[in-house]
């Protein structure tokens, strides 16, 4: 197994941070895009997963988040986050000109996936999206509707039936444990809209992974959007019990599984 990278790139509104788990021939590239409040660091087992199977893993962590530059947790625009993915996506593929291009998002990083599939589906082989932040409303971006916005924090039993997920996630401190910001609030609720009215994903091979049981991003909401967006190649595999982090859950190595199986049929 190669050594975890980290390097910064100019984002459009500052240091961008930069996760790579490197492979000097790889099979494919795997960008992984992460959820809100947290960061790239958080997926070490999804990394090395898809590592073994021959792939180079990268990915940002957002503006805002992590060891990236911004105001914790702000965001205004997320085409411009969009903007930030595209600027790492395009250094690996000129390190890897022609290797497949596999995206792979969960929760806010979900709903990044599908905008960024929505502007560049042409240089994509395959995408998997897990939990994603997207349908006609979600209850996290109807919190800027409401007065007052919640200060509360996020229950870490929703994560994950693994407790230590829980208590990672708390005792990490890259990872944002306060309030959700008004302006961050209405940035969601407009690319959501543009993600409505955008292109759905055609041929894309597309896998869409969801827990049942996941109350941070209702299943029920997503399905509203996946249902316009699944084109004529889509696998869908619903766990049952399943909370938000379905990579963090107690039978991840299954769901992991369905990942590579899926990238294995789409890539040969």
């Amino acid at each position: 197994m190669s050594e975890q990278k980290i390097s910064f790139i100019k984002g459009g509104q500052g240091d961008i941070a930069v996760h790579d788990w490197s492979h000097e021939r790889p099979r494919f590239l795997a960008l992984l895009v992460h959820g809100y409040g947290e960061h790239l660091g958080r997926y070490q087992y999804v990394a090395r997963t898809l590592e073994a199977q021959g792939a180079r893993v990268f990915g940002p962590d957002h503006l805002g988040h992590g060891l990236s530059q911004g105001e914790r947790v702000l965001i205004e625009d997320y085409d411009a986050v969009v903007d930030d993915v595209r600027r790492v996506v395009e250094h690996f593929q000129q390190l890897h000109p022609g290797v497949p291009l596999v995206v792979i998002g969960h929760s806010m990083g979900g709903m990044i996936a599908t905008r960024y599939t929505q502007r560049y589906r042409e240089g994509i082989r395959a995408l998997v999206l897990s939990g994603p932040l997207i349908g006609e409303r979600t209850l996290i971006s109807d919190l800027l509707d409401l007065p007052a916005i919640p200060n509360e924090p996020l229950d870490p039993a929703t994560l994950s039936r693994d407790p230590s997920v829980g208590e990672a996630y708390q005792a990490d401190p890259l990872v944002w444990h306060g309030p959700f910001k008004r302006p961050t609030l209405r940035a969601m609720q407009q690319i959501l809209a543009k993600i409505n009215a955008g292109p759905g994903f055609g041929a894309l091979p597309t896998l869409w992974i969801h827990g049942d049981d996941d109350r941070l991003v209702l299943m029920a909401e997503s399905q509203t959007a996946i249902d316009r967006l699944k084109g004529s190649d889509f696998e869908a595999m619903v766990n049952p019990g399943g909370r938000h982090e379905s990579f963090n859950e107690t039978n991840k190595d299954q769901i992991l599984k369905r990942v590579t199986d899926f990238i294995e049929r789409v890539i040969g």
